[in-house]
């Protein structure tokens, strides 16, 4: 083996230097700025940023408050309805019922229409999975190694189109809106399109590639709970059609609580109902399918308008109003630990 010898620099030769370069950034002589924390900039900022706070939630509390909306819970109402699709075997009959309500003052604007349910819980590890995104986007794929089971094939092997528990438990009650003039009825005209997200219209969302849409669901089957397929959903509408019907989009992007509502009509501003809906008496006319009796659930029916800072929620605004609060009564309890201990200081420099 061979000795290591170590390299000792000998008389007269300058040993080498440990210390960083001499620059700018390894003296840590670059230019910085340090702020200089007193106390009057301590409470501008805190009285400024509540003042801030408070006024903008001030302004979205006034602006949801003044969202005109209607809203009915037609869970009990359709009792006849009800009792009947407890039975499961009643999925093919139809059932009808009829509300009437009265609007004491026009509403004007764009109105939209909004189905709710209550204690229906989307937010279900499992149930949020359950779906194929491949499948949605119109591919061909072996939908038996998604996470869409249990409903995935029927026992015969046929796949569903499409798969999944959000799919399979899809709202599908049927909501038509009439104006009672003059002893006469009157449909109001809403539009079942333009109501979902571009993104998902557009990107998330789209049929096989086919020539006919029918024949791009053969070999398929509907969800067990729907009563018609994918290709049948609008029959009014060849685009609105497969996996790109807006009420399906809709009912896809699931909720993060038990109770929440959904987009389901817009109302189309035409002849009598150019500026809204006018006051008067109406009628929901509702194609009772959607069964909530097996988990206590409800369902209702809302009309509302929006404004400029979105629906009626008051959260956010209740949420600034909360943060402005805080802010200043910090503000003002540092002002009084400020003055009680200049008191004390002035006093010891008297002594």
């Amino acid at each position: 083996m061979k000795n290591k010898t170590s390299v000792v620099p000998r008389e007269g030769e300058a040993q080498p230097s440990r210390c960083p370069d001499n620059s700018a950034f390894k003296q840590q002589r670059l230019p910085a700025w340090k702020p200089q924390l007193t106390i009057g900039s301590v409470l501008s900022s805190f009285f400024l940023t509540g003042a801030f706070c408070l006024t903008v939630g001030v302004c979205l509390v006034l602006s949801a408050n003044s969202v005109r909306e209607v809203q009915i819970d037609y869970s009990d109402k359709c009792s006849n309805c009800t009792k009947l699709r407890e039975n499961s075997s009643n999925w093919n009959k139809e059932c009808h019922c009829s509300i009437n309500f009265t609007l004491k003052e026009d509403i004007l604007g764009d109105v939209f229409m909004y189905y709710g349910l209550q204690n229906f819980y989307q937010n279900h590890r499992r149930y949020v999975k359950s779906r194929s995104d491949a499948q949605l986007l119109g591919r061909n794929v072996n939908i038996q190694r998604s996470y869409c089971t249990p409903f995935s094939t029927y026992r015969n092997g046929t796949p569903m189109a499409p798969c999944g528990a959000i799919a399979n438990s899809m709202f599908n009650d049927t909501i038509d809106l009439f104006y009672n003039y003059n002893s006469s009825m009157i449909q109001v005209p809403l539009l079942k399109t333009g109501n979902s997200w571009w993104t998902d219209k557009n990107v998330k969302f789209r049929n096989p590639e086919s020539s006919n849409l029918s024949a791009a669901f053969a070999g398929t089957a509907r969800p067990p709970y729907w009563q018609k397929p994918a290709y049948l959903l609008d029959e009014e509408d060849e685009r609105n059609n497969g996996y790109v019907n807006d009420d399906f989009i809709i009912w896809m992007r699931v909720s993060a609580f038990a109770t929440f509502r959904n987009l389901y009509r817009r109302l189309r501003r035409v002849r009598r109902f150019a500026e809204g809906l006018p006051a008067g008496n109406y009628t929901f006319k509702i194609s009772y399918n959607f069964p909530v009796t097996k988990f206590k659930g409800r369902k209702h029916v809302i009309l509302s308008t929006v404004v400029w800072s979105g629906g009626s929620n008051p959260f956010l605004g209740i949420a600034y109003l909360v943060s402005g609060t805080a802010a200043t009564l910090a503000g003002f309890v540092i002002t009084g630990i400020h003055l009680k201990l200049r008191k004390k200081k002035t006093y010891f420099q008297k002594q």
